[in-house]
Order: C-alpha cells, then structure tokens, then sequence
C-alpha cells in the first residue's frame, strides 16, 4: 500500500444546504468558491460545460464515524448488509465524495452551481469538468436497493415535508 499524501483543499463550497441530509438535495444553488491563489485562467473554458465533477471531503465527519464493515445502508434492515465501499457515504476512509452539479454560471472565482449535495463551508479537492465521454462504457447494472433508497434524493429541497 502507498503512503500517505496530503491534499489540499482548490475551493469552499458557499451556500447552499447547511446541514447534512440524506435526501431532498436538488434544486439547492450553491457557489464552489475557488481559492484565490489560482489564477482566474484556471477556470478559463469551464463556462462551457454544463456538469462538473467535484470531489470533497465530508467535512463534518469525524475518523470515528468509519466503519469498516458489512451493514444495511441508512440501517434498513430491508437492504442487504453491504460493505464499505459498497456505499456512498462518510463512513469510508478517506470521508471523500463525488458529485456532478450542474454549472450554470461563473463569476470570477465563483462557480454557480445547482445539484451539489455538500454543505456550506465544504472543503473541495477537486474540480474537472464533466465529460460525457469519461462516464460509464456500456450497460450500468446495480442491484435493486439503490434506487428504492435514492428515490427521493433528488427531489426538490422545497418540497420537504411536503
């Protein structure tokens, strides 16, 4: 196994949710705020692309909330006892997501962004534009218990409790 590295945070999510949820994350604006010590060329082009792919630190998390085994994903026992890396959550080691937000606008070093489900105050470690051409090759197959417990999340913010 390889060293540790370290890594450094490129933008701060401003904005946006405030507070970690497991469902109703769409339609929320945020700004990825890029660090200021990138020049502004390094955004130069990105206004082209209506997705990014964003990679962030689950900031809230703390390295005791990791579990290194086997458990039913939101402790639903209806779903079947998958391990870490089966999930998508704080719970792996490195506390790391992906996210794909829609980009609708830039303003120096803001990214004006729609769909990303990190809180305000969020580390970002990266930032790349989307390309259809990278995602998935072929037939995506997964089980049946994702969908059943995504159904919502992408439903509207505003329609909570509705």
């Amino acid at each position: 196994m390889s060293g540790a590295f370290e890594v450094k945070p490129v933008a701060t999510v401003v904005g946006g949710h405030m507070v970690p949820a497991d469902d109703f994350q769409g339609g929320v604006e945020s700004i990825i705020r890029v660090n200021e010590e990138f020049p502004l060329e390094t955004l130069q082009g990105i206004e082209e692309f209506s997705h990014l792919a964003v990679i962030w630190r689950f900031s809230l998390a703390s390295p005791a909330d990791v579990e290194l085994h086997a458990r039913s994903p939101r402790g639903n026992t209806r779903w079947p006892a998958t391990g870490t890396f089966v999930h998508r959550n704080h719970r792996r080691p490195n506390q790391l997501a992906t996210s794909y937000p829609r980009l609708l606008s830039v303003d120096g070093h803001d990214l004006v962004v729609t769909d990303l489900d990190a809180v305000d105050g969020t580390p970002i470690i990266d930032i790349a534009p989307w390309f259809q051409e990278m995602g998935p090759r072929g037939r995506v197959r997964q089980p049946e218990w994702p969908g059943e417990m995504l159904a919502q999340y992408w439903t509207l913010a505003s329609e909570r409790g509705n």
